[in-house]
Formats: C-alpha cells, structure tokens, sequence
C-alpha cells in the first residue's frame, strides 16, 4: 500500500473485528509514528498501549461509570469544541453525524440509541488495542499541533500494517478515570484514545465517506499559474 492509498483509505473505525493484533506490530507502529515533525524536535507526545486483561479491566470501569449516565454531560479537561461553533464548522459536524447515525439506521429521535452508540467509544469500539496519548500539560499549542501530527503519523501508518483506527476525543470525558488507572503523574493531561485493530469493513457504521471541503474553501494560491 503506498502512502496516497493509506491516506484515502484511513477511516474513524467504529466497529473492529474479533481479531488480535500482534505485540511487535503495535510496538513498531507506535515506534514509526514517531517520525512525525515536531517544533525543536521536541516529540511531546506519551503513548499508553493497551490489550488484553488490562484493557478489559479498563472498559469494565468506563461502561460502569457511563451505565446510568450520559457521558456528553462529564466535565473535560479541554473543550472539544469551540462555543459557539460558527459555520462552516457546524454544519460539517452536523453532516458527519446524519451520514453515520443513517448509516445505522438510527433516527434523529431515537435518543436511547444514539446514547448506546455513543458509549461504544468506551469499550474502543471493541478494538483488541487502545492506545491513550497523553502530553505534558505545560506545553502550548505548537506542541498540541505536534501531538496532532504524531496522530495523524499513527492512523496513517496503520493502514501500511492493515490495521484500521478511530482517534477517539471522547475518552477525555473519563479522564479521571484514565488517570486513575494508568496512575498518570498530574502533570499529564489524557489528548484522546485510539482504537486499534482490524476493521469489520462489513459492518454498516463504517460503510460511509465523511467528505472533505473542496480545496478552493481551505487554500489560497499566490503566484501559480491560473491556467
């Protein structure tokens, strides 16, 4: 698979099949990604990789925290968001949750199993590895771009091992808990977790493209030929 190939064929995984994915594969995807760009070379990022019954015991807290609760409603360490969010920026995130939600042949109205759904983020949506990035709450926002890119390295570079993902900023919603368990130093602010493994390309929820604004809305050229 060569570089363009993985980049069109990345997609926010949201159903993996029940298949493992070997140590040595995760240690050196993990140790690929590294070769992001970073300002100074600073590599900002930490990585927490999970599987098996550490990560079991994981999900078994989350889904026990989430059970009789929204999680949209806990408190975050960062705003996801912006608030409010201007145009275009929420329609695309409108668009991006009709195109998933209909492919799952949910209603808008069906708010018990849009909330389910949701909580699925919590068992990384059954993925047999989650990663958790974490960064050095003193950095600022050059190296929250570079924890970005590290990402973006990650999720790419997957695709080269067939492997599929889903950045998932939801787990900042627990990251207590995360904190607690992984027995972070305060000092470490929880970025996002990552489901790792073999996408269940059959599945419904992962059957739709989430589209890309055409590149006349995002860049402006100076001094190239029109023609």
């Amino acid at each position: 698979m060569d570089v363009f190939e993985a980049v069109e064929s990345r997609i926010a995984c949201r159903w993996f099949l029940d298949k493992p994915v070997e140590q040595t594969i995760i240690r050196d995807l993990i140790a690929r990604a590294a070769r992001a760009a970073s300002s100074g070379n600073l590599q900002p990022w930490l990585v927490h990789a999970l599987t098996g019954a550490p990560l079991e015991e994981l999900k078994r807290r989350a889904a026990a925290a989430v059970a009789d609760r929204n999680p949209r409603t806990f408190p975050t360490e960062y705003p996801i968001f912006p608030e409010p969010l201007d145009e275009p920026y929420a329609g695309r995130r409108e668009h991006h949750g009709v195109q998933m939600y209909g492919a799952l042949g949910i209603p808008r109205d069906d708010h018990a199993r849009r909330l389910a759904q949701h909580k699925r983020n919590f068992i990384f949506f059954n993925a047999p590895v989650g990663l958790f990035l974490t960064i050095d709450r003193r950095m600022g926002p050059g190296q929250w771009a570079d924890l970005g890119g590290y990402l973006n390295a990650l999720t790419i570079l997957a695709r080269g091992y067939g492997l599929d993902t889903c950045p998932q900023v939801a787990w900042i919603r627990l990251h207590g808990l995360v904190r607690e368990y992984l027995r972070l130093p305060p000092e470490q602010m929880l970025y996002c977790g990552v489901a790792v493994g073999y996408g269940d390309h059959a599945h419904p929820v992962n059957s739709f493209r989430s589209p890309r604004a055409p590149l006349d809305e995002f860049c402006t050229f100076y001094g190239f030929d029109q023609r």
